[in-house]
């Protein structure tokens, strides 16, 4: 079958995007992992599924998929990728839309200039629905990682994060401690590691080293996940930049209970069709 697809970026995190409405079929773990290969398939961080919904109350289900064939929950570059997606392929006209996802429905509101802010719901700070292995809820956490104590902060939003404050994201240690702790026996669902070099009340620096995938060039819930973190430590104010090596993306969060506001760029590479 030949598939059809859309290459697309948000601040250089990567996707291939497929219309699963229009075209009859159904993705398999091979199909993912062939179709994000960077060197004998089309190459993308995560592979994007456009469905219809099983809520009549909303839009369409959002499914997102690691390089390595797993359904995750959660990716804040790829649903503005998504929205601006369905708006191009004409499967809506709708400016605000509503999606589906592992995690649960958030909204979509398509700026101009191809940017999108999206409502990504309430963090989650609870050890156990994280899932993280802590007796207490706290801010910060001690992570003993290859005999190294480090000072993280756990949330979830709608997937694990770990944030760790740093002096400079230049010269952490990512290589070395992302896969530490992305694969940590405290985070039974591996996790997402953020590494934020605080700039001013207003702006930070962020690299991302993300579970089944490593390093990327932005990370939508990851950058969430920091302002979170740092809001809460008193660090940053309730609206942030996050410079992330791809591009900028701004952060806002009012407090607990209410929901984290991602805005960002999308681009549109190219249309392709694979045989599958």
């Amino acid at each position: 079958m030949q598939l059809n697809f859309t290459k697309m970026h948000g601040a250089g995190n990567d996707f291939v995007v497929i219309d699963l409405i229009s075209q009859n079929y159904t993705l398999r773990p091979q199909d993912v992992r062939r179709l994000a290969d960077r060197h004998f398939g089309v190459g993308c961080d995560q592979v994007l599924a456009v469905e219809a919904p099983d809520n009549p109350q909303v839009d369409f289900r959002y499914r997102i998929y690691n390089a390595d064939g797993n359904e995750v929950q959660q990716c804040g570059n790829g649903a503005r990728c998504f929205a601006i997606f369905v708006r191009e392929k004409k499967l809506t006209r709708k400016r605000t839309i509503s999606v589906e996802t592992a995690a649960g429905v958030i909204e979509l509101r398509v700026l101009g200039n191809h940017e999108v802010e999206v409502d990504m719901g309430s963090p989650e700070f609870e050890p156990e629905k994280i899932p993280f292995a802590a007796a207490t809820r706290q801010n910060s956490y001690t992570l003993l990682a290859d005999n190294t104590e480090l000072e993280i902060g756990s949330v979830s939003m709608g997937n694990p994060h770990a944030v760790l404050r740093v002096e400079s994201t230049s010269t952490s240690e990512i290589d070395r401690l992302g896969p530490l702790i992305e694969s940590h026996p405290d985070f039974p669902q591996r996790v997402n590691v953020s590494f934020m070099q605080i700039v001013a009340k207003n702006k930070i620096k962020l690299r991302v080293y993300e579970r089944s995938v490593g390093e990327t060039l932005a990370c939508g819930t990851g950058a969430c996940a920091a302002v979170v973190y740092g809001i809460l430590c008193g660090w940053l104010s309730d609206s942030v930049t996050v410079a992330l090596p791809g591009g900028k993306l701004s952060v806002s969060w009012a407090g607990e209970g209410q929901p984290v506001i991602m805005t960002g760029p999308t681009a549109v590479v190219f249309d392709g069709s694979i045989k599958i």
